[in-house]
């Protein structure tokens, strides 16, 4: 097996195992964030609407997470350095 592939099947790996875990981990906060919210609003109804202002700020900052590990992801397989280097040499 030629270095080129080596990467190839490196980097397909590591973008799986990226978008696996880059979705994971946002997916478990937001639930957990949405959860705690509406308990909270349970708890307090007359403060809904600070209740979910800030939700949806700190929903769109755990989202971003995965819009990292996506980006990343899309770099290894379609953009990926590593392979333009290999084929220079």
């Amino acid at each position: 097996m030629d270095s080129l592939t080596l990467v190839g099947i490196v980097s397909i790996v590591t973008a799986g195992v990226t978008i696996a875990f880059g979705s994971l981990g946002p997916a478990l906060g937001q639930g957990r964030a949405v959860s705690q919210a509406l308990s909270s609003i349970a708890q307090q109804p007359d403060e809904a609407n600070n209740i979910t202002r800030t939700l949806f700020v700190g929903l769109a900052m755990i989202e971003s997470t995965a819009i990292y590990c996506f980006v990343v992801t899309m770099i290894l397989i379609f953009a990926n350095p590593f392979w333009n280097y290999l084929l220079q040499r």
